[in-house]
C-alpha cells in the first residue's frame, strides 16, 4: 500500500505506464542477449544474408525505390514519419525475404537490425530526464539564460547554441538535446517566442560540437571502436593497424577543423532566421524567478548525483569498455528507485515512444537495404570514382580526392540515409580502400567522421538528435516539419563540408609531413580571425553576440547607394550646364 492506494489499484490505473517499464527491462534483456556490454559498439548481432544469384542488380534498385518511396512520405508528410519507417521496414523486410537465398526471417532475426545500443541510450536518457523535469532545473536554467541575455533574442539564441555545442562535444549530441530542448521549450513559452527556429539551431551546434570528439556523435563512437588498431587488426588489416585511431586523436584531428565553423555557422544561421532572431523581449527578471526556479531541491540533489555518474560512465566509456547504452540505463533504473520507487508514471511519460519507434523502423529499413546491396552499391561506386583520378606525384592526387569524394559522399549519404548504419556500414570500405588503393588510413577515416556528423545536418532523419528533438518538440506541440528543417540544416552541412575541405586538403595533402604545423598555423589564423571579428564588431558599439556576426555589408550598401547619388548629382549637373 502507498498512500492509500493498493498495487493493484495503481496496475489497473495506469496499465499504458507499466507496459512502458515493460518494455525497458525488455530492451535492457535484449542488449545483454546481444552481448554489447563487454565489447561495446561493435559487435552486435547480425543476420547472414547472401542475395540469390542474378537477382543482385534487381535488389539494389528495388531496395532504392524503396527508400525514395519512404522518404516521399516523410516529406509530404502523408503519415506521421514514424508510419512511414515502420513501413518503409515492413516492406524492406519483404523484399529481403524474396531475394535472398536464407529461409523467411523470424521476428526474432529481424530484431537484430535494430541499434540497440541507441535505443537504450535514449531510453534511459528519456526516463532521466523525466525525473530531472520535476526538480524545475529546467526552467531555472531558462531564466538564467534570459538573464544572461538582457532581453536580446540573438544574445539569448548565442548563448543556448553555445552551451549545446559544448554540451554535446563532452556528452553526446542526442543526451545533449534530451537535455537542453525542455530548456528551450519553456523558454520560448515565457518569452512568447517560435521555438522551432532556436530548437533547430540547437541542433545544428549539437551536430557540430558533437564532431570535435570521440564521445560526442554516434558516428564518432563507432568510428573510435570500429577503426581502433586492435579492431583494425582484427578485421585482417594488420599492415593498417598502426593507423588506428584513439580518443585523443579526435581531439586533435577533428577539432580544428570544427572550431574552423564556428563563426560561419552563426553568421549563416543568423541570416536564415533574420526575421525571427531580431529584436528583444524584456520580461521582470523578479517576477521569472519567483515563478520559475527550482521546485525540488532534495530530488535534483539526488537525481543531479546520479546524473553526474552517468555523464563520468560517458567519459570513462575509452577505459572501461561499457556501452553508453548501460551506463545510460542503469542511471535511470537507479534514479527511479532513488526518487520514484513507488511512482514512476509522470517520469515514464516524458519517454518519447513515437521516437523509439521510428528509430527502430528506420534500422529495420536501412539494413534491409545494407543487406540488399544499397549501401555497398554506394561504397562500389566511392572507390570507382576515386580510381578516375591519377596516383600524381607522391599519390597527393588520388589521396585528395580520396578525401574529398569520401567527405562529401557521407555527407550527403548520411543525411538521407541517418549517419549510424551509414557509418556502420562504411568503416570495413574504408580499410578496403585504403588496403587495395595503397592510400594513407588516417585522412580517409577523418573524411568520414567529417562527412557523417556535419552531414547529420542536412535533413531531419540525418542524426538521431534530429529526431529526439524532432520528437520531443511534436509532444509539446511544436512539430518540426521536415521541409523547415531542411531549410535551415541543408545550407549548414553544405557551408561547414566545404570548410572542412579546405582544412583537411591543407593538413593532410599540401602539409603531408607536417601535419601538427598546419592544424597550428590554422588554428592560429581561426583563433585571430575571430578576434578581430569580436573587435570590428565591439568598436562599431554592437554587442558582444551581434559582433560575432558583423560584417560590412550594411557599410558597403551605404557607400554604393552614395556613389551612386554623386553620379547621379554629376550628370544631373553636367546636363544642365550644357542646356
Amino acid at each position: 500500500m502507498v498512500a492509500g492506494i493498493s498495487l493493484t489499484e495503481r496496475l489497473k490505473r495506469h496499465p499504458a505506464q507499466n507496459v512502458a517499464m515493460l518494455l525497458l527491462l525488455v530492451v535492457g534483456s535484449l542488449m545483454f542477449a546481444s552481448e554489447v556490454f563487454a565489447q561495446g559498439d561493435a559487435n552486435d548481432l547480425h543476420l547472414d544474408l547472401n542475395v540469390k544469384d542474378g537477382y543482385e542488380s534487381t535488389a539494389i534498385w528495388v531496395g532504392l525505390a524503396i527508400l525514395l518511396g519512404v522518404y516521399g512520405l516523410i516529406i509530404t508528410e502523408v503519415v506521421h514519419r514514424t508510419l512511414a519507417a515502420a513501413l518503409g521496414g515492413l516492406i524492406a523486410v519483404v523484399a529481403l525475404n524474396y531475394f535472398t537465398v536464407e529461409s523467411a526471417l523470424t521476428l526474432a532475426a529481424v530484431t537484430t537490425m535494430i541499434d540497440w545500443e541507441t535505443i537504450g541510450l535514449l531510453l534511459g536518457m528519456m526516463v532521466m530526464v523525466g525525473v530531472l523535469s520535476k526538480t524545475g532545473i529546467f526552467e531555472w536554467f531558462a531564466v538564467e539564460a534570459y538573464k544572461k541575455s538582457k532581453g536580446s533574442i540573438w544574445t539569448l539564441v548565442v548563448i543556448l547554441c553555445s552551451v549545446t555545442a559544448v554540451l554535446s562535444a563532452f556528452l553526446d549530441n542526442v543526451t545533449t538535446m534530451l537535455l537542453i530542448t525542455p530548456v528551450t521549450i519553456q523558454l520560448a513559452k515565457v518569452l512568447d517566442l517560435k521555438p522551432i527556429p532556436i530548437l533547430i539551431s540547437e541542433v545544428i551546434f549539437s551536430n557540430v560540437g558533437g564532431a570535435a570528439t570521440m564521445i560526442g556523435d554516434p558516428p564518432n563512437i563507432m568510428i573510435g571502436s570500429g577503426l581502433s588498431p586492435t579492431a583494425i587488426a582484427g578485421r585482417g588489416y594488420e599492415d593498417l593497424a598502426s593507423s588506428g585511431v584513439t580518443f585523443n586523436d579526435f581531439i586533435t584531428e577533428m577539432a580544428p577543423g570544427i572550431l574552423m565553423t564556428i563563426v560561419p555557422t552563426f553568421m549563416l544561421v543568423r541570416y536564415l532566421y533574420r526575421d525571427e532572431f531580431t529584436g528583444e523581449r524584456q520580461r521582470d527578471v523578479a517576477e521569472l524567478e519567483a515563478k520559475y526556479g527550482v521546485k525540488d531541491v532534495k530530488l535534483l540533489k539526488t537525481s543531479g548525483f546520479i546524473l553526474g555518474l552517468v555523464i563520468l560512465g560517458f567519459f570513462l566509456h575509452p577505459i572501461l569498455h561499457i556501452a553508453v547504452s548501460w551506463v545510460a540505463l542503469l542511471g535511470a533504473v537507479l534514479m527511479l528507485l532513488a526518487t520514484d520507487r513507488h511512482e514512476i508514471e509522470e517520469s515514464l511519460e516524458h519517454v518519447e515512444w513515437t521516437t523509439l519507434l521510428f528509430f527502430a523502423g528506420l534500422f529495420v529499413l536501412v539494413h534491409s537495404l545494407q543487406y540488399l546491396g544499397v549501401i555497398n552499391f554506394i561504397g562500389e561506386y566511392v572507390e570507382k570514382g576515386i580510381l578516375l583520378f591519377p596516383e600524381g606525384d607522391g599519390g597527393y592526387i588520388r589521396l585528395s580526392a580520396a578525401i574529398l569524394i569520401i567527405l562529401w559522399v557521407s555527407a550527403f549519404a548520411s543525411a538521407f540515409i541517418d549517419n549510424i548504419p551509414y557509418t556502420a556500414t562504411m568503416i570495413p570500405i574504408v580499410l578496403q580502400i585504403s588496403h587495395s588503393l595503397s592510400i594513407e588510413l588516417g585522412p580517409l577515416i577523418w573524411a568520414l567522421a567529417f562527412g557523417a556528423c556535419l552531414g547529420g545536418n542536412g535533413t531531419l532523419i540525418g542524426a538521431s538528435a534530429n529526431v529526439v528533438t524532432a520528437g520531443m518538440t511534436e509532444e509539446a506541440g511544436y512539430p518540426i516539419s521536415f521541409k523547415e528543417f531542411f531549410r535551415a540544416g541543408f545550407p549548414v552541412m553544405i557551408l561547414t563540408t566545404a570548410i572542412v575541405s579546405v582544412y583537411m586538403i591543407a593538413v593532410y595533402v599540401f602539409s603531408a609531413d607536417h601535419t601538427l604545423y598546419a592544424k597550428i598555423v590554422l588554428l592560429g589564423i581561426t583563433l585571430v580571425g575571430i578576434i578581430l571579428q569580436f573587435s570590428r564588431g565591439i568598436a562599431k558599439g554592437k554587442s558582444f553576440s551581434e559582433s560575432l556576426i558583423d560584417d560590412d555589408y550594411d557599410e558597403l550598401k551605404e557607400v554604393v547607394l552614395d556613389k551612386i547619388e554623386d553620379v547621379k548629382s554629376t550628370i544631373i549637373s553636367k546636363t544642365s550646364e550644357e542646356e
